[in-house]
């Protein structure tokens, strides 16, 4: 069996590097500032401690921060193209979303999560039988807590979802989103280790929270791009994600954008540039 870490990646898809040097980085650098404090005292220790833990935190709270390992966050193109990422499912909301997709002739890649996937079983093959891929987005969705998640949980979240979807849908997803978007240095072992290639965002509308499905699509309109990857949700307690994706495929059609996988890119380009990674 081919391990999944040595299977060729494309520009596109770029799995972490130097996967067991993030954990002793942070070690280190701690054990330096604790050297610092005791020789040269708290004068220059506490900026130390601050600076150092200011640059752990923006690892973990920026979603395009690469500092953990690449992260994807536009596709590499000046065509108008966007890349429709729908997290969170599968949910009662799939097979509207679904349909929407098929009347805009667009594709889209969703996020799901391993436990909610297990429970809607047919959703998840309804999504790849229409044509789009599936994403990892862990097992049970940890959003308060995902980002602090030891090295054993953390790969149990993201290992127990590849396996859920295998099985499901006879092949596992080669692209993993972090729960809110959030990564730490524990997350990059499990990703190389199944051949997973992380991916941020360059628009979104905070769809998950907000209610008005026109200001979800103004937001994401803002800092629409070529190549923009879109963050969208389904299931979200308010009820209006299907309303929202409906808006905003229509805005997409009228500014003349279309919506494609990134493996299409890859398929028409031959992924020969390099993207942006931010």
């Amino acid at each position: 069996m081919t391990d999944p870490a040595a299977r060729a990646a494309s520009p596109l898809h770029r799995l972490p590097r130097h996967v067991y040097a993030w954990p002793w980085l942070v070690l280190l650098s701690q054990a330096l500032v604790a050297l610092a404090w005791w020789r040269l005292g708290w004068g220059y220790g506490l900026p130390l401690l601050l600076a150092s833990h200011a640059l752990l935190l923006w690892g973990v709270l920026w979603p395009r921060s690469r500092l953990y390992g690449p992260a994807l966050s536009r596709l590499p193109t000046r065509e108008r193209v966007a890349w429709l990422t729908i997290d969170d499912g599968p949910s009662a909301d799939t097979a509207a979303i679904l349909d929407l997709l098929d009347a805009h002739a667009a594709q889209a890649t969703f996020f799901v999560v391993g436990e909610r996937a297990r429970a809607r079983p047919d959703a998840v093959r309804e999504i790849v039988r229409r044509g789009h891929t599936l994403g990892n987005h862990s097992a049970t969705h940890p959003s308060a807590w995902f980002w602090a998640l030891g090295p054993r949980r953390m790969a149990t979240e993201i290992e127990r979802t590849q396996a859920i979807l295998g099985e499901i849908a006879g092949t596992a997803p080669r692209w993993f989103r972090a729960v809110v978007g959030m990564a730490n240095p524990f997350v990059s072992a499990p990703l190389r280790k199944l051949g997973l290639a992380r991916v941020a965002w360059s628009a979104r509308g905070f769809d998950a929270v907000a209610a008005d499905p026109r200001r979800v699509v103004a937001r994401i309109e803002r800092t629409l791009a070529p190549g923009a990857i879109v963050l969208l949700h389904e299931g979200a307690a308010h009820g209006r994600n299907v309303e929202a994706i409906a808006l905003l495929l229509q805005r997409l059609d009228a500014l003349g954008y279309r919506c494609v996988l990134p493996e299409m890119l890859e398929a028409e380009t031959g992924a020969c540039r390099a993207p942006e990674l931010s």
